[in-house]
């Protein structure tokens, strides 16, 4: 027969075992989570550069136009940054990200994800390095079918 305190000790003992599994397949899953943010931090698509220098203008960071299956694809992705103040010091607002698409002159949604990558609304599951790998796996996704007309939005 166990004394009081040799139960208590093996007791504590497991719940010390799985509190720290628990903290290591945590601490794991948000090092797997956030690894892509930390890879790619240091490269910033032409904000810094840009704000460096001053410039108000866009800043292309991708542009592309071809043909793709036989669809019409046009691409950009801009970064505009605001201009320096008189006093030479950057505003602090951040640098604004514009993306556009068009497959046979209809646009496509897509959007930026905080790791650089791009995903569409036609393959919204998946994320693309590039802004054209994300428009040429959107017509391979659309196979004969075409984009709808984009309504306006109003308020």
């Amino acid at each position: 027969m166990r004394t009081p305190d040799q139960r208590g000790t093996s007791r504590r003992t497991r719940r010390f075992a799985l509190r720290t599994l628990f903290t290591i397949g945590v601490v794991g899953g948000t090092a797997g989570a956030l690894a892509p943010l930390v890879r790619h931090g240091g490269e910033r698509t032409g904000a810094p550069d840009a704000a460096a220098a001053g410039a108000g203008a866009p800043d292309a960071t991708e542009r592309f136009a071809e043909t793709y299956r036989g669809r019409r694809i046009e691409g950009s992705a801009t970064v505009l940054v605001p201009a320096r103040r008189a006093t030479g010091v950057a505003p602090a607002t951040a640098a604004e990200h514009t993306v556009e698409v068009r497959i046979d002159g209809r646009p496509l949604h897509v959007m930026r994800r905080a790791d650089g990558s791009y995903l569409s609304a036609v393959n919204h599951y998946e994320s693309f390095p590039t802004l054209r790998g994300a428009a040429r796996a959107a017509v391979d996704d659309l196979g004969t079918a075409r984009l709808a007309e984009s309504p306006a939005h109003a308020l």
